[in-house]
C-alpha cells in the first residue's frame, strides 16, 4: 500500500478519535444543567444529545472551512499531513488529561492552539496566517463574554417576570422547557464542534494531495464520519465534567438551567452562522456564571470558576507546545 495513503488514513483516524473524545468531553455542555435539575434522566439526556449532535454536525460547513483554511494554507506545507498528526495528538492528550481531572476545558482551544503550534514547528512562523488565526482567537475570547452577559440579562428578566410566583410552579414549568433548550444546545454543539474535525480532515487531504488545492468543500463521507464520531462520543458521556458543570459552580434550578442553555446555544448558533469556531465549553460555563451572578452574586463558587478560567487561558499555549514537541519527535523518527 502507498505510504502516503497509510499516513493520511492514520491522520483521519486521529481526527475522528479527536471528534469522538470531543463528544464525550463536551457532553456536559448540552446536558449538565438538565441532568442536575432532573429535567432529564442521564440516559435520556445522553440519547437526546447524541441525536441532536449528529443532526447539527450535518447542518453546516462554514466552521469546517474556517478551520481548514484560515490558520495556514495546507497546499503550501511540505509536511502538512505530519503537522496535522502532531496537532491532533497534542489536542487529544490535553482533552484526555482535562477530562480525567473533570476540568471543562475547551476542545476548540486545544485544536486551534495545537494546529498553530504544529504549523510553526513544521513550516515556521511565516506559514501561519496570523490574520486568520487572530480572528479565530478573538471569536474564542469574545464568545464567553457574550454568553456571560446574555445569561445575566436573561436571568434578570426572568427574575423580574416570575419573581413573585411560587418557586415550585415556576420550576415545574421550566423543567419541561429545559428539554427543548438541552436539545438546542446539543444541536449547536454539533454545528460548531463537529465541524472542527471535518475542517482538520479536509486540511490534511489538501496537504497530502488527496483533494484539490483551494477546494475547501467538505466531502460527504467526511461529514458523515465526523457526525457519527461526535454522536458516538456523546453517547459515552463525560460524567466527571457533568458533575463540575452541573453542581460545582452554583446550585442550578430549572429556570437557571433554561436561561444558561438558551444563552450559550444562541451565542454558538450565531458563531456558526458566520463560520467562526467558538468553544461550547466556554459558552455554557460563562452563561452559567452569568445566570448565577444574576440570581445572587455570592451563590457562585468563584474559586471553582477561577480554576476553570485559568484552564481557558493556558490551553492554547500548552497545546501549541505539545504539538511542537510532537512534530519534532515525528520529524526525528520518520522524516529524517
Amino acid at each position: 500500500m502507498d505510504m502516503g495513503l497509510i499516513v493520511i488514513s492514520f491522520v483521519i483516524f486521529l481526527a475522528l478519535a479527536f471528534d469522538f473524545i470531543n463528544g464525550f468531553h463536551d457532553t456536559a455542555n448540552a446536558i449538565a444543567t438538565s441532568v442536575s435539575t432532573r429535567a432529564l434522566t442521564p440516559r435520556r439526556a445522553i440519547i437526546l444529545a447524541s441525536v441532536m449532535n449528529f443532526v447539527g454536525a450535518l447542518a453546516f460547513t462554514g466552521v469546517a472551512k474556517t478551520i481548514g483554511g484560515s490558520i495556514a494554507d495546507p497546499a503550501q506545507l511540505e509536511f502538512g499531513v505530519e503537522i496535522v498528526a502532531a496537532a491532533l495528538i497534542a489536542a487529544i492528550i490535553w482533552n484526555l488529561v482535562t477530562w480525567w481531572f473533570g476540568i471543562p476545558s475547551s476542545s476548540s482551544h486545544a485544536l486551534i492552539g495545537a494546529l498553530a503550534g504544529g504549523v510553526y514547528a513544521g513550516a515556521g512562523m511565516d506559514a501561519l496566517n496570523m490574520a486568520g488565526f487572530k480572528n479565530i482567537v478573538i471569536a474564542l475570547i469574545v464568545s464567553p463574554i457574550l454568553a456571560f452577559a446574555i445569561g445575566y440579562c436573561i436571568m434578570t428578566i426572568l427574575k423580574w417576570i416570575f419573581g413573585r410566583r411560587s418557586p415550585h410552579t415556576v420550576n415545574k414549568g421550566f423543567r419541561s422547557m429545559q428539554i427543548v433548550t438541552a436539545a438546542f444546545q446539543a444541536f449547536t454543539h454539533g454545528t460548531n464542534d463537529a465541524q472542527k474535525a471535518m475542517g482538520i480532515i479536509t486540511f490534511a487531504l489538501i496537504a497530502g494531495g488527496f483533494q484539490a488545492s483551494g477546494d475547501m468543500e467538505i466531502q460527504t463521507w467526511v461529514k458523515l464520519s465526523a457526525a457519527i464520531a461526535m454522536a458516538l462520543g456523546t453517547a459515552v458521556g463525560g460524567w466527571k465534567i457533568i458533575k463540575t458543570m452541573g453542581t460545582k459552580i452554583f446550585k442550578i434550578e430549572p429556570i437557571n438551567g433554561f436561561a444558561a442553555d438558551f444563552s450559550a446555544a444562541s451565542v454558538i448558533m450565531g458563531a456558526t452562522f458566520i463560520g467562526l469556531p467558538v468553544s461550547t465549553t466556554h459558552a455554557i460555563t460563562s452563561s452559567i456564571l452569568g445566570v448565577g451572578s444574576a440570581k445572587r452574586f455570592s451563590a457562585v463558587k468563584w474559586g471553582v470558576a477561577g480554576r476553570i478560567v485559568v484552564t481557558w487561558f493556558i490551553t492554547i499555549p500548552i497545546c501549541a507546545g505539545l504539538a511542537i514537541v510532537t512534530f519534532k519527535l515525528i520529524d526525528l523518527l520518520f522524516l529524517r
